[in-house]
């Protein structure tokens, strides 16, 4: 059988980059798995012609929120279709976003509500993080096993927000769980009881507008509660993930947790390159769109976590796409007398994580671009239990892929993307390169600004623990771990 009848799929005449080296080269795809990477390959059922595109790998999305109810009781504007299909119109091919149990509910019943709804939504691949809430004994000693077993191999805990909240016991619990099963501890790392403190008084002398919301959510929140999780990671030798990185303080304070020999893992977000605080200090209401936490800080900040994504400090850039409509569903609920405490937290940014990092990055000449494509997928693959599949372009691997126009220009409006939240914080902001052609497992899932696949067409991939042959492992100094009968293993970084 020759390669014309064997390919359904090639992609020829692009340029190719992985996390490691660029050429030029075309792509044979087969039962949606790429087979063959070469020069001169012959089309195949179907063809595209990637002259003049970069081809990369399709972005892999490992912190987003997609058709959750938030802590307050909020709905997100996005489900899993509007959700899914605005990531594959930014170049996102796999997204993991959250089944986030809020206490009283039991683990099970969580995971197969948002499976549901996934399954008959999602137009590209997806995985689950669990949101824990409430580590009570059949949570530790049954339903998190069972789910990580299953597949759902990582787990978000908070230091923050009262319906949501662990302190410092149930933290090691979950810890010395994820220790024995092999899983991630994802940790939102801010001082509950300091944002507590300054919001009272803020609120006490008539201070409501958005822009507290900044000043409540101190940057020493962030970097003492981050310290405090990487002290308890430490203590009994288990790796853990600090989520959306925003202060220079809490890189600092990572990387010298590195430094030490702690086996600790962070990313960050759009928000935290292309936002400040000043932009929150608008009239009226208009700061909440603005509003996430932690809030975006300073220029300094922003130096410090481009910085962080360059050194390896922050191996993982996500969206946090917390999708809020400006609105009494979302981030208004009483209109204009809304205060900083009461809106919802969160910004987009699900179709627009990719291109701002592409244009302010690559382009600019900060990040190259296979360390756009480590930050963008690759890492997120080797962390959370998927590169077996995806996060690169090899033979073997899904055909996942982005192919990027680098000289398209466009100016940023709500208008021209996919979500359902009516705004975007990067209005009128200019950026150069796009991906026009998004290919999911084979399938073309968006081409000519149009999508070409139905709802529910994803696939949910069950995610293994980290591959100790691709990142490997080490045992962990000290002996707490094996006197407390852990397995004692802690993670190299990738």
């Amino acid at each position: 059988m020759n390669d014309a009848q064997t390919f359904d799929l090639t992609i020829r005449g692009g340029r190719i980059s992985t996390d490691k080296e660029t050429f030029d080269a075309d792509i044979g795809v087969k039962d949606g798995v790429i087979v063959k990477i070469a020069p001169c390959l012959p089309a195949g059922r179907e063809d595209i012609d990637a002259s003049g595109r970069w081809v990369l790998p399709g972005g892999i999305d490992s912190h987003c929120h997609i058709e959750q109810l938030s802590g307050m009781g909020l709905m997100c504007a996005d489900d899993f279709y509007s959700g899914t299909v605005s990531a594959a119109f930014g170049g996102t091919t796999t997204i993991i976003p959250f089944a986030a149990q809020h206490r009283g509910k039991r683990i099970p019943d969580v995971i197969a509500d948002y499976a549901k709804r996934a399954r008959e939504k999602a137009v590209i691949d997806y995985g689950f993080h669990l949101i824990l809430s409430d580590p009570d004994e059949q949570a530790l000693q049954h339903d998190l096993p069972q789910a990580i077993r299953a597949g759902i191999t990582s787990l978000k805990v908070y230091m923050t927000y009262n319906a949501l909240k662990l302190d410092d016991y149930q933290l090691l619990d979950v810890m010395a769980l994820a220790g024995r099963e092999g899983a991630l501890v994802m940790i939102h790392a801010e001082n509950h009881d300091m944002i507590r403190w300054i919001a009272s008084r803020l609120l006490d002398q008539g201070h409501s507008a958005p822009k507290f919301h900044a000043v409540a959510h101190d940057a020493l929140a962030e970097s003492e509660a981050s310290h405090r999780a990487i002290a308890l990671s430490r203590l009994i030798g288990v790796p853990v993930l600090i989520v959306h990185v925003a202060g220079a303080e809490t890189v600092q304070t990572i990387r010298n947790a590195k430094l030490l020999g702690a086996q600790i893992y962070a990313e960050s977000c759009p928000q935290y390159l292309f936002l400040t605080a000043e932009d929150i200090d608008l009239p009226g209401v208009e700061g909440a769109k603005f509003c996430c936490s932690p809030p975006p800080r300073d220029a300094k900040s922003q130096e410090a976590v481009w910085e962080g994504l360059k050194d390896g400090t922050l191996g993982m850039y996500s969206s946090d796409h917390a999708p809020y409509r400006f609105d009494a569903s979302g981030k208004l609920p009483h209109g204009a007398d809304t205060s900083f405490k009461e809106m919802a937290n969160g910004v987009p940014g699900i179709e627009l994580r990719l291109p701002l990092l592409f244009s302010e990055g690559v382009l600019s000449g900060r990040i190259s671009i296979n360390e756009f494509v480590r930050l963008s997928s690759t890492n997120h693959a080797h962390m959370y239990g998927l590169s077996q599949r995806k996060g690169n372009i090899a033979v073997g691997l899904d055909a996942d892929l982005a192919l990027w126009d680098p000289q398209r220009k466009r100016t940023i409006s709500s208008a021209m993307l996919h979500d359902n939240v009516g705004y975007t914080p990067y209005e009128g902001r200019e950026i150069t390169g796009w991906p026009e052609i998004v290919i999911s497992r084979g399938r073309v899932v968006v081409q000519d600004n149009q999508l070409q696949v139905q709802r529910g067409s994803g696939q949910y991939i069950a995610r293994q623990c980290p591959d100790p042959a691709s990142i490997g492992y080490q045992p962990a100094r000290g002996n707490l771990p094996s006197l407390l009968g852990l397995k004692g293993k802690v993670w190299q970084s990738i």
